[in-house]
């Protein structure tokens, strides 16, 4: 796989989970990593010293997704202290569970205000301030494939970035940047370790690999099309899941 060095890339939702391993991977294949992060300063900061003792580059900035002025000081951040911006990882996320029946008010604001409309005013810093031939993956869910009871506001959530990752391929492909998206199943570290034990087995069992994600396994794919490698695709949706069907 080609190096990344010389690339500045921005990962959402860095400090832990599956961003944390995105974060970890790109650093390792030689990208500049912004490491944003909403509470966690401490386990954002522990991952920009881990990663400058294996000599890579990074810089924590705190930043709440769901607010359009937080996001600008993302990437203004990132481009004033970094110098430019080549890659951006949309990753943070929130997940909240319940029948429709059940849902409220605030747990739908709260899980479109990230997932949707974080992502939706991300993209759009990113095609304004990326360099020509950049990268942009969107971590999406399986959910949004393979639709299950008390999941309905969290997938519809993860689907609609779906249609942005479409749209703005078509939008600025022109300058050569490649937008997807990568659609994890059940993943740990992540969401999914909430969940009950036998909750977690049944999904194990539902891979033909017998086993559930780890992040490092979503952050490999994210690091394939980050690459040049991956420059002739765009528009897509990958999901990685190993095969399970939830």
């Amino acid at each position: 796989m080609a190096s990344l060095t010389g690339k500045v890339a921005i990962i959402t939702g860095a400090s832990r989970g599956i961003g944390r391993a995105i974060a970890q991977r790109l650093a390792q294949d030689g990208a500049a990593v912004a490491i944003n992060y909403g509470q966690s300063a401490e386990a954002a900061n522990e991952l920009v010293r881990d990663i400058e003792s294996k000599g890579g580059k990074a810089l924590s900035v705190q930043a709440d997704i769901s607010q359009v002025a937080d996001i600008r000081h993302l990437f203004q951040e990132t481009i004033n202290k970094l110098g430019q911006l080549d890659i951006l990882v949309n990753n943070a996320g929130i997940a909240r569970g319940g029948a429709i029946v059940e849902v409220t008010e605030e747990d739908f604001d709260s899980m479109f205000a990230v997932n949707v409309r974080g992502v939706l005013f991300a993209l759009q810093e990113a095609a304004r301030h990326m360099k020509n031939n950049g990268r942009i993956i969107t971590i999406s869910s399986s959910t949004s494939v393979y639709p299950s009871p008390g999941i309905a506001v969290y997938a519809a959530s993860k689907a609609a970035p779906k249609l942005f990752t479409e749209i703005l391929a078509q939008e600025i492909g022109e300058r050569g940047i490649t937008v997807n998206s990568v659609l994890p199943g059940p993943t740990s570290p992540g969401m999914f370790d909430n969940l009950p034990q036998e909750r977690r087995e049944e999904a194990a069992a539902s891979s033909p690999i017998g086993r559930i994600g780890q992040a490092q396994d979503i952050a490999d794919v994210v690091a394939f099309l980050a690459s040049e490698e991956a420059r002739w695709i765009t528009g897509q949706h990958i999901v990685v899941n190993g095969g399970a069907k939830i």
